[in-house]
């Protein structure tokens, strides 16, 4: 059973990571442009779709359902058990619907006044208009009904199987003039997961979002402009960030030790085992893993300067006074992840 401590680490690094992804996407927006934000979001979930879907599809029962079923009541289980406010609603075996109610999970707070329509819009042609595909049914597509960037109450749409095969350009379509059935509460799936399961997959899935978004964002924009752009996001986030994290897990003082305390609380709750020591009045950690991002393809080293933006940015809001400095890089040849906290 997980201690209080891994619980407010798992906690603390779920809303880090979800505030990074949202930070990348709206700084993309602001600095290169709506497309550019638009294409970074879809290229992170048509990933995610590509590495997810057809096997949680199998691994929560969903294979032997009708599509249109499978892919609601998927995108409604994923997103629940990561923390998305959403619902889901089977008409037929040929039709069913899902609305993710505000506040939006992925545009927390003011964010969502500066979402371009095309990027709320990409994450449905990366992720839902590719479900017929995956699964190998042509008939099948997704009809977007409302879209919360439009000042609509929701994002809503439905699956639909049609009777015929549907063109590339049909796989998503938009009927603003629909509106979806209310929800009833006592047929929603249930998730009888413990606290603990709970609170580990929400952090699993803000997490899972950065580990396909960083390097989304190298193959996009080019290592150079990928790190300007994602660390100083990253920067940011850490700071504005860093007091509700650090509440969170209880940390407390503004000293080097204070902020090692922090630091390692944040790289265990990634599953990345700590050991700690002193030189002096300096603290040092050392990690020999980066669990986030093992085995994921096009990852290189600038991924990783990017998201130690974050800790850049905490320990800059923890005490700016202090210095953080990566010591030794396992993805440079190292033997591990070092970092050295002095004043």
């Amino acid at each position: 059973m997980a201690s209080e401590t891994e619980l407010a680490g798992w906690r603390a690094s779920a809303e880090m990571h979800q505030r990074y992804m949202t930070g990348m996407l709206i700084r993309a927006a602001a600095f290169k442009g709506a497309d550019a934000s638009t294409e970074l979001n879809f290229r992170t979930f048509r990933t995610q779709h590509n590495e997810k879907f057809k096997a949680g599809i199998k691994s929560l029962g969903l294979d032997g359902l009708p599509h249109a079923v499978a892919c609601a009541q998927y995108i409604y289980l994923a997103n629940h058990v990561g923390g998305v406010k959403c619902e889901f609603i089977p008409e037929s075996d040929k039709k069913a619907w899902v609305r993710y109610l505000p506040p939006r999970w992925v545009w927390e707070g003011a964010a969502i006044c500066a979402v371009p329509n095309d990027t709320s819009i990409a994450f449905m042609r990366g992720f839902h208009a590719q479900c017929g595909v995956t699964l190998g049914n042509p008939h099948l597509g997704f009809v977007c009904t409302k879209i919360t960037t439009r000042c609509d109450p929701c994002l809503e749409g439905y699956f639909i199987e049609e009777d015929r095969p549907l063109g590339d350009d049909e796989r998503l379509r938009f009927h603003f003039d629909e509106d979806g059935p209310d929800p009833d509460p006592a047929k929603l799936p249930a998730v009888d997961w413990s606290e603990e399961r709970m609170v580990k997959a929400k952090r699993n899935y803000a997490v899972q979002y950065i580990r396909t978004m960083l390097p989304a964002a190298v193959s996009l924009f080019g290592e150079a402009e990928m790190l300007e752009l994602t660390q100083e996001a990253a920067l940011l986030i850490g700071m504005q960030t860093y007091d509700s994290t650090a509440e969170t897990l209880g940390v407390t003082g503004k000293d080097a030790a204070s902020f090692g305390d922090y630091l390692a609380a944040m790289l265990e709750a990634g599953g990345d085992p700590v050991e700690r020591s002193q030189d002096g009045d300096a603290t040092i950690l050392r990690t020999t893993s980066w669990r986030m991002m093992e085995g994921k393809e096009g990852v290189t080293p600038v991924c990783f300067d990017a998201w130690n933006g974050l800790w850049e940015g905490a320990k800059a809001a923890h005490n700016r006074r202090l210095t953080l400095e990566v010591t030794q890089r396992m993805d440079k040849g190292g033997e591990c992840f070092e970092w050295r906290i002095a004043a």
